[in-house]
């Protein structure tokens, strides 16, 4: 199973049998909009809360992946995921709603991938038939938390990072018709000394 130093090989063959993914209001105008099973045009999505919002959203799409199939909740054995938001309470609190053994992941924008990964290598082993896997974001819950607070109505210009509004999840099984995981290279946290943008340009000008 292990190829090298950090690649798993999984000759099993997990398969994604089924997604489910949502999407807010700027998501609705996107190039993808068409592929995104559920758009909210309220940022609330009538919750009291954005935190509540997105954990609207992910109970939301991994509902709709097990409505894609015929699998019963209760026959799955894990719900990996995660988020930003402090102690990833959207994806606890799915969890909870879910009532699956659960496991919970911090990756930033990564968690996606991590999630399917793990999720992958546990069904590749024999530990489970079914899992869910995936993870969620909500615009004005991640920029107050960890850039400028919406609340301080900064201005952005069109090039700044945008972060999604949004859910997506995967229903991972150990056999069934859909894409196959093959294989998950685990990448390394390297500092690459940038500290601020002229350092960059000095030491990477082709990148400009």
């Amino acid at each position: 199973m292990l190829v090298g130093h950090q690649t798993w090989m999984f000759k099993n063959k997990p398969t994604i049998i089924s997604t489910g993914t949502v999407g807010g209001p700027f998501e609705a105008n996107g190039r993808i909009a068409n592929d995104i099973d559920i758009l909210h045009d309220d940022m609330w999505i009538k919750q009291d809360s954005f935190e509540k919002a997105q954990r609207t959203m992910m109970e939301e799409a991994c509902q709709i992946a097990l409505k894609k199939t015929d699998v019963e909740k209760e026959q799955v054995q894990f719900f990996i995921s995660g988020d930003l938001i402090n102690q990833i309470t959207p994806s606890t609190f799915t969890g909870k709603t879910l009532d699956i053994p659960y496991f919970g992941l911090f990756s930033a924008c990564a968690t996606s991938m991590e999630s399917l990964a793990l999720a992958s290598s546990i069904v590749n082993s024999g530990g489970a038939n079914y899992i869910l896997s995936g993870t969620s974001s909500h615009n004005a819950a991640a920029e107050r938390q960890f850039r400028y607070p919406t609340e301080y109505g900064g201005q952005k210009p069109p090039t700044a990072q945008w972060t999604v509004t949004g859910a997506g999840c995967a229903l991972l099984a150990n056999k069934g018709t859909g894409p196959v995981v093959t294989s998950a290279t685990i990448g390394k946290v390297v500092d690459m000394g940038i500290t601020d943008r002229l350092i960059w340009e000095e030491q990477w000008p082709q990148q400009q």
